[in-house]
């Protein structure tokens, strides 16, 4: 008796791996998914396909698209940015500011890179400045920022 594989059997064992990482979040489960999604495809190109074949190439696009995957894809899309941390990864941060507080507003600051999440915040100062000038985060106040004209000592 000679084991027959046929391209709806990948394409099954496919979909199952696939699902199968919505229960399992490892994110590496989906893409041994994909690897037999695309041994079917070969299998309906080529329906004469031996077994060894089909085994090689599910191996084969699996550790490929892993790969791919933990290479050059995942570094992309890692969150530059420090939304979602504490309030100290905000202080001693420097900012410009791009509108200067008068007559009991508030005013802003840009960051170069997005500050938890924004680029630009309001801000307090007890030191007079004007838009262009540096300053640097000393505290954190519900949304607005308390900065200072000078770098905080340790910088």
């Amino acid at each position: 008796m000679s084991l027959q594989i046929l391209y709806w059997h990948w394409l099954v064992a496919g979909m199952l791996l696939i699902i199968a990482e919505l229960f399992i979040p490892s994110f590496t489960i989906f893409w041994f998914g994909l690897g037999a999604i695309l041994v079917a495809l070969f299998l309906l190109a080529a329906p004469g396909l031996a077994l060894s074949w089909q085994l090689f190439i599910f191996a084969l696009a699996s550790c490929l698209f892993t790969l791919l995957w933990f290479k050059f894809i995942k570094p992309r899309m890692t969150d530059r940015t420090k939304a979602g941390m504490a309030k100290e990864a905000a202080l001693g941060e420097s900012g410009q500011v791009i509108q200067a507080p008068a007559g009991g507003k508030r005013g802003v600051v840009r960051f170069a890179t997005p500050l938890l999440g924004e680029d630009e915040w309001p801000f307090i100062c007890d030191d007079p400045v004007h838009p262009g000038d540096r300053v640097y985060v000393m505290d954190l106040s519900g949304n607005t920022l308390i900065v200072a004209k000078s770098a905080p000592s340790g910088q």
